[in-house]
Formats: structure tokens, sequence, C-alpha cells
């Protein structure tokens, strides 16, 4: 028992001693940039009514559907060992066809182009 109450003061200690360390040594610097908000490359101060990039978008949305395509695919490994794993594979197969054409045809129609 009093060697519990030794390692509980003792990181009590250490706790405090660390925290009182980060107030004390931090630097409080700040500097015109560090004050201004982050806005992903766009002037803050500009126009807000800047024209967006459809093009972009479409990317962006082409991103998250293949992001998601992923995530559905990645349990695959362990839908092989269920009692019908030719019907997973045969669902697996459509996905990824469905979404292959789907990828064909945006590309034949142009949209992936970025410069016009």
């Amino acid at each position: 028992m009093n060697a519990l109450m030794f390692m509980f003061a003792l990181s009590s200690i250490l706790s405090a001693a660390l925290t009182a360390l980060n107030f004390w040594l931090a630097q409080m610097n700040p500097d015109s940039e560090k004050l201004s908000p982050y806005e992903c490359g766009f002037d803050p101060l500009g126009s807000a009514r800047l024209p967006f990039s459809v093009r972009f978008f479409l990317v962006a949305i082409l991103f998250v559907l293949f992001d998601l395509e992923i995530a559905l695919l990645l349990p695959l490994p362990w839908a092989v060992q269920l009692q019908s794993p030719l019907m997973t594979l045969t669902w697996t197969v459509v996905i990824l066809l469905l979404l292959t054409l789907g990828l064909a045809y945006e590309w034949i129609q142009g949209g992936l182009e970025w410069a016009e």
C-alpha cells in the first residue's frame, strides 16, 4: 500500500511539474501570420463572391466516391468466409463494374480534363 501511495504521489508531482514547464516554456510571440485565419490559399480579405470551379467540385466528388468504394470493399477478405462467398464476389464484381463504367463514361465525356 505504501508503494502505491508513493507511485501516485510521484506521478502527481511529475504531471504538475510538466504542466508548469509547459506554461513557462511555451513560446508566446504571435505574429501576423499566426494570427491570420487559414483559408486554403484564398485571400480572407478579398471578395467572397469569387467563381467556384465546377471541375474542382467534380474531382472532389469523384474522390469521395472512390474513397467510399474502398471503404465498402475493405471487408471483402472476411466476407469470402461467409456461407455463400460466390454471391459476395458476384455483388463485388457488380459494384466494381458499375463504378468502372461510370468512370469510363466521365472520362469519355471529358469531365476529368482540367484544362479547357
